[in-house]
């Protein structure tokens, strides 16, 4: 009984660590959503933009964009055990997690995450097994003749089981791949939208906050995400080419699957090429997008000044004053218009792409924070407002989770898994016939800006 006492009074102070109170703001007031729920949504969205990023290719037919479709699927299977931990760190009982998927209830919003989740866990994993079916069986074929050693038979082991004992790469077999593929990518792309909608959706339907409480959410959240997990894969690529590029000249074989290492005509110079070539075309599409999540935004923003609704006059000092510097100096500003007009700028280089991208996904992260933190700013009293600080250095298990011990771990975690999933698949591969794109006549033609 006491055990349980004390685990009320410790679940009734959670937040005090990290809040400041302005004002008349009730005793029992926190923000009790800290960052670990400003990631979460952040997390999911990197997951939903970058599968987004990778349909492009193969379902819209961008024939240009196959290098980097190709990384952005596998860089978004990497986010995916991602998407649940900022959750699973924030949760008292986090062990109780797997409940949601154990025990479906279909009118539960969380409940009804977990089996999206799965359904888009299980469809991303097979449309990368069909992407790479043929380069597994070549895989087993080519370690199967060679003298192993004890990596290369742990290697023949792993492709032998998620080969599923299909070996066929005939014409015909090729060609049901590719064809599974693209249903499969499809289909992909609204259980993405819906993984990462969902999120809005928890906050929309709010009807006790008022700044969360709009049918607009889900649609910004999705517009937002497909932005983000662009941007994450244009830096994410373009690093990942660099280290590609230092290894191949000093004959290392970081990021570099044997294919690249020393069997194509691949040099540094085309590597280069093929970097710039696919990270400013990828900048025109995220242009595109960005279009979209502004617009829609401002659209929300100015409707709420229009309607001033009873609950406006305390949003207005939560937008316009309190949180000023937050919304329209860093997110809007600094987030979104000046990457804007930097993309927009002729002679669009990589480094530039690189760094409006960068800012891009801080501003979708201020827009993630000011919607989980800004929705709690103000106190139930109307007269008070309350200020989240983030735990720099911990003195808890609570502080180092919920802090930036806490950031850390979860930014760095999908770099990371995707280390050493491009071992398995390398996001990278590609044959002779496949590393540079083809003009009409059938010649290749060379990466350019």
């Amino acid at each position: 009984m006491v055990e349980h006492v004390a685990q009320a009074a410790q679940m009734l102070v959670h937040g005090e660590s990290w809040t400041v109170k302005d004002l008349f703001v009730l005793p029992n007031e926190y923000v009790y959503w800290s960052i670990q729920i400003v990631l979460y949504p952040y997390m999911t969205g990197l997951v939903a933009g970058a599968f987004v990023l990778s349909s492009l290719y193969h379902v819209f037919g961008v024939k240009k964009l196959k290098e980097i479709a190709r990384f952005a699927l596998v860089f978004s299977f990497a986010l995916l055990p991602v998407a649940m931990l900022p959750l699973l760190l924030h949760l008292q009982q986090p062990l109780r997690g797997i409940h949601v998927m154990m025990t479906p209830h279909f009118t539960s919003a969380i409940s009804a995450f977990g089996i999206v989740f799965m359904t888009y866990a299980v469809i991303v994993a097979s449309e990368i097994w069909f992407v790479y079916r043929k380069f597994i069986v070549d895989t087993i074929q080519r370690l199967e003749t060679k003298k192993r050693t004890g990596i290369d038979g742990l290697l023949l082991l792993i492709y032998k089981i998620i080969s599923l004992g299909a070996m066929d790469t005939s014409q015909a077999a090729l060609e049901s791949d590719h064809k599974a593929t693209k249903v499969l990518a499809a289909t992909g792309i609204p259980v993405a939208c819906f993984l990462h909608g969902y999120a809005g959706f928890i906050f929309g339907s709010v009807k006790a906050n008022a700044l969360w409480m709009t049918p607009l959410m889900p649609v910004i959240f999705i517009m937002s995400a497909v932005v983000s997990g662009i941007a994450l894969c244009i830096v994410s690529y373009a690093i990942f080419m660099w280290l590609r590029r230092w290894a191949l000249a000093r004959g290392k074989s970081f990021f570099l699957p044997d294919q690249l290492a020393g069997t194509t005509n691949l040099t540094a110079n085309d590597l280069h090429e093929m970097q710039v070539y696919e990270t400013t075309l990828t900048a025109r599409y995220l242009r595109i997008f960005m279009i979209l999540a502004i617009t829609l935004e401002l659209l929300d923003t100015i409707f709420r000044g229009y309607t001033a609704v009873k609950s406006w006059d305390i949003l207005r000092q939560v937008i316009y004053e309190h949180d000023f510097i937050k919304i329209f100096v860093l997110q809007y500003g600094l987030g979104n218009a000046l990457p804007f007009l930097m993309l927009l700028l002729p002679g669009l280089t990589t480094r530039r792409a690189c760094l409006a991208s960068i800012l891009v996904l801080f501003g979708v992260f201020m827009m993630r924070c000011n919607v989980v933190i800004g929705g709690q700013a103000f106190s139930l009293t109307f007269d008070g407002f309350m200020a989240y600080q983030l735990p720099i250095i911990p003195h808890s298990f609570e502080t180092f989770k919920e802090g930036m011990g806490g950031v850390l771990m979860v930014f760095s975690a999908p770099f990371v898994i995707f280390y050493f999933l491009n071992m398995i698949f390398p996001a990278f591969y590609s044959t002779d016939d496949e590393s540079l794109p083809k003009t009409e006549t059938g010649e290749k033609e060379r990466f350019s800006g």
